[in-house]
C-alpha cells in the first residue's frame, strides 16, 4: 500500500500534470520577480527604456513601472499561494498572467525584447495553469 502525498496518481499522466504544476508555479514566480524588477527599473527612471515614443497607448515610463511592479508582486505572492495548494491559486494566477500579457504588450516601445521574453513567460504561464486547470476539471 502507498501513500500519496500529492494530489496526483502514480500514473504516467499524473506525473506530467505534477510537472505541469509545478511548472506552472516557478514561472508564475519567476515572472512576477521580473515584472517587478522591470517595474523598478522603469520607477528609477533608468536609461535603459526608449523615451520620447509617441503611441496610443503613452503613459509616463515610471507610471508604467508601478504597474510592472505591482503586477509582479501579485504575481510571486500567488505563484506562493499556488504552489502551497491553494485552489485559488489557478485562478488569480491566469488572470494576472494575462494582465501580464496585456501590460507587456502595452509596454513593447519601451524595451521591446524585454516586454516580449516576459509577454512569452506569461504566455507560458497561462497555458501551463490552463492544462492544470483542465486536468483538475476532468479527472
Amino acid at each position: 500500500m502507498t501513500t500519496r502525498t500529492s494530489g496526483f496518481d502514480d500514473s504516467s499522466s499524473g506525473l506530467a500534470a505534477a510537472g505541469v504544476s509545478a511548472f506552472a508555479g516557478f514561472m508564475l514566480a519567476i515572472v512576477g520577480l521580473f515584472q517587478a524588477l522591470q517595474g523598478l527599473a522603469a520607477i528609477g527612471q533608468d536609461d535603459i527604456f526608449v523615451d520620447g515614443v509617441a503611441y496610443t497607448y503613452e503613459l509616463d515610463v515610471s507610471t508604467w513601472g508601478w504597474i510592472h511592479l505591482a503586477l509582479g508582486v501579485l504575481a510571486f505572492v500567488v505563484a506562493i499561494g499556488f504552489l502551497m495548494g491553494a485552489a485559488w491559486g489557478r485562478y488569480a494566477g491566469i488572470v494576472l498572467a494575462v494582465l501580464g500579457c496585456l501590460a507587456s504588450f502595452l509596454f513593447l516601445p519601451y524595451y521591446p525584447w524585454w516586454s516580449l521574453a516576459i509577454l512569452l513567460f506569461n504566455v507560458a504561464v497561462v497555458w501551463a495553469l490552463s492544462t492544470q486547470l483542465s486536468r483538475d476539471m476532468n479527472p
